[in-house]
């Protein structure tokens, strides 16, 4: 059993590096390439199904970049892989990010192409971040992606992100479910991202309190009097029976009686809401919602509610957790710039777009109607996404950004997605994005450049 096992997180990951970075970076320093070079961070082509990306990650990205140091410890590590000089661990030993951050908002709806993120900063500094920073938006981004197409699926209904246990780690574990809270999950069982970020926690009963008890009507009335006002499970056994057994403990409680709800967790979830719906109000219980869970996607939700079950919220775990039907994203991190000129690769069917940008992104009628990637500094029609998020180092206004203005924000912008983006299906046609003329020409002339022997 390893003892030493570290706990990583935003503010210790300096190794968290992929050691190609490592090496370079020490090549850089030695030859002294240490002049300002611009990375830039996007998602080359959307997954199966998806319209958008959410983009999320960025707050995770800044807390690494102001706190971005390599302990003793690490460069102790370092050292023993005889691969590097101790002039270079010294200079390691005394880094800091000095650089620049330009990005769109968490919450923002992006598409293919369009920089989340551009990092300008020293060469060996934007190189050695590499790993940390596509690590984070790429899996952030993603799973943000998902938990807004089951929130929109569920169409005003409660969403509740239930899915630590199975999520691909704690790290992912505590973001997926700060990100689907900024893409409108109501709340998440996951008490620890609580805690750490302020999300509202819930939770309701499992199926083992139930078992553990010599009846259902016990554990029922077990945990309603120390649970008022909970969600008692009732799919147990029998669902209509454990449905029966909530009416029974209302007359047995009487005024006392505060249960908010039942939960339906297996089964045909829309013929036992319609079933468990007409017992509670024969009961005079109409006023108790109907909850459900197990194996929910987007896809199961709006089945449900295109049926119009009487359910009124929705528990999401794995499937949203760990974005099931589309895992991963074709993200990359490219050196756009160095020394003030453009730079990109040939490289069939992986361009990549010179220099520093901006988009713009235009509206109609209060509804997003096109994008245009453009060159930094141009102007054109519509609102600049990109935003200076970080300079020196050090955050600026725009980058200290709260989780519930990033959840206004996501909601704010996704509203006004057309609603053939905003659908479930993929949409016809796609979202317009465009390249500027001067952008394309600066493309040009770059290749062109190359191109050139010598």
């Amino acid at each position: 059993m390893d003892s030493a096992a570290p706990w990583v997180d935003d503010d210790n990951a300096a190794l968290l590096v992929d050691l190609y970075e490592l090496t370079m970076a020490q090549a850089y320093w030695r030859q002294g390439m240490s002049q300002d070079a611009v990375f830039s961070l996007f998602i080359r082509s959307l997954q199966p199904e998806r319209n958008y990306f959410l983009a999320c990650g960025l707050d995770s990205v800044l807390r690494f970049l102001e706190n971005l140091r390599f302990l003793p410890e690490a460069t102790e590590y370092l050292s023993s892989l005889g691969m590097f000089s101790q002039e270079f661990l010294k200079w390691l030993g005394e880094l800091r990010f000095t650089g620049a951050v330009h990005a769109v908002p968490e919450g923002t709806p992006v598409f293919p192409d369009e920089p989340v993120l551009e990092l300008v900063a020293p060469l060996p500094q934007a190189q050695l971040v590499e790993t940390f920073l596509m690590n984070q938006i790429h899996s952030q981004t993603v799973l943000a992606s998902k938990a807004a197409r089951v929130v929109e699926a569920a169409a005003g209904r409660a969403v509740v992100e239930f899915g630590l246990r199975r999520i691909h780690g704690t790290d992912a574990g505590l973001k997926a479910a700060r990100v689907a809270y900024i893409a409108g999950a109501t709340a998440t069982s996951n008490v620890l991202a609580g805690k750490t970020y302020s999300i509202p926690v819930t939770g309701t009963i499992a199926h083992s309190y139930i078992q553990a008890h010599d009846s259902e009507i016990e554990a029922l009335r077990n945990f309603a009097r120390l649970y008022p006002e909970t969600i008692l499970l009732v799919d147990t056994y029998d669902t209509l029976a454990g449905a029966r057994k909530v009416t029974e403990l209302a007359q047995e409680l009487g005024e006392d009686f505060k249960i908010r709800g039942v939960r339906l967790d297996s089964g045909d979830l829309v013929q036992l809401a319609f079933e468990v719906r007409e017992i509670l109000d024969q009961a005079g219980l109409e006023r108790l919602e109907i909850f459900a869970s197990g194996g929910l996607d987007e896809y199961r939700i709006a089945a449900i509610v295109e049926r119009q079950a009487p359910i009124t919220g929705f528990g999401v775990g794995t499937r949203m957790g760990v974005s099931h039907d589309a895992p991963s994203a074709d993200t990359a991190y490219k050196l756009v710039e160095y020394r003030g000129t453009g730079r990109l690769k040939l490289s069939p069917g992986k361009p990549v777009l010179p220099g520093r940008k901006q988009v713009f992104r235009r509206r109609e009628k209060g509804r997003f109607e096109g994008d245009v990637i453009a060159r930094h500094g141009e102007t054109l029609p519509g609102e600049p996404l990109l935003r200076q998020v970080m300079a020196a180092g050090e955050r600026t206004p725009a980058g200290r950004v709260s989780l519930e203005e990033s959840r206004l924000w996501a909601r704010q912008q996704i509203e006004a997605l057309p609603n053939s983006v905003r659908a479930l299906r993929p949409a016809e046609p796609a979202y317009p994005v465009e390249i500027s003329e001067t952008l394309l020409t600066y493309q040009h002339e770059v290749a062109a450049g190359v191109r050139r022997p010598g």
